[in-house]
């Protein structure tokens, strides 16, 4: 099972590897070639893309590895750790591309060649395929690994929209000399700056919340208390909570049962709840269960 998922997380890094590799030569060479800084941006995003691909090649080994005695709660969070990592890389990209693109307000405006146009479209259809195609298998696995790559490919998309606006105000500013319009390409890439940045956000609070081990929502918890309520053996539960380590979750939960019942009785009984919640909920992983004794008034 973790050998299939690896291989299926493997096959969708080394399709957003080289497909941002082809990207971010022909944005950063057309960017530049077709003096469009909306393009060059969207190919440094893209080269942020083929690092973080590159990170998550070297991580799902790591990640998909089986509990043993020094983590004896799995390496899932090696997966988040390279999720932190891509939201670090992209924030420092946005605060490079806001740099150079104020920079340019301050010198000659010239409008960026049409050819810019059509890569931006080409970015955005095969970034709009590869986002679906990668939030699926993220969801089919519960990668989290995976998700950052789609993530990254979200960005893309709307970056792509915007460079390509960006570029048509540009074209037709020079066209009808309207001078104003001609900095579209400049406000574009401010733009794709902000929704880099924007996603790199979302990135590391969730990575933050996960290493500090917040608990999962309430809902879920609320769906593991409804199968174990349905246990009559279970008198009370005293204390549950959850969390995530990447691509799996570890719930913790303490239940008083009649104080009459036997060691093997208490035991069989969290045996028949561990497996219940595991074969509702797939990615619960492990549950821990301690027995308290429970005595009626």
């Amino acid at each position: 099972m973790l050998g299939k998922r690896e291989a299926i997380a493997k096959k969708v890094a080394w399709i957003s590897l080289w497909s941002n590799i082809a990207l971010t030569l022909g944005k950063m060479v057309i960017g530049w070639t077709a003096n469009s800084d909306a393009v060059f941006a969207d190919g440094i995003h893209s080269a942020a893309d083929v690092f973080a691909s590159v990170i998550v090649l070297l991580v799902l080994k790591i990640s998909n590895k089986p509990a043993d005695k020094e983590h004896p709660y799995g390496h899932g969070k090696a997966e988040i750790i390279v999720s932190g990592i891509i939201g670090i890389l992209l924030t420092l990209v946005s605060i490079y591309i806001v740099f150079e693109s104020i920079s340019g307000f301050f010198h000659p405006i010239e409008a960026p060649n049409i050819l810019a146009l059509w890569i931006a479209l080409l970015s955005y259809g095969l970034k709009e395929y590869l986002y679906r195609y990668s939030l699926r298998v993220a969801k089919q696995q519960k990668s989290k690994a995976i998700e950052a790559i789609a993530l990254d490919h979200k960005a893309d998309i709307v970056a792509s929209i915007a460079a390509a606006v960006g570029v048509l105000l540009s074209i037709i500013g020079d066209h009808l000399q309207i001078v104003y319009l001609m900095y579209g390409d400049k406000v574009a890439s401010l733009f794709v700056a902000y929704l880099i940045f924007k996603i790199a956000k979302e990135m590391l609070t969730e990575a933050f919340d996960i290493l500090l081990e917040r608990s999962i929502d309430t809902e879920t918890i609320n769906a593991y208390i409804s199968i174990i309520s349905e246990f009559q053996e279970v008198k009370r539960i005293d204390k549950i909570r959850a969390r995530e380590l990447g691509h799996y979750i570890i719930v913790d939960l303490r239940i008083s049962v009649d104080h009459t019942k036997t060691i093997k009785e208490g035991h069989d009984l969290s045996r028949e709840i561990k497996y219940a919640l595991m074969k509702k909920f797939d990615n619960v992983q492990e549950v821990l269960i301690h027995l308290n004794p429970y005595f009626s008034e």
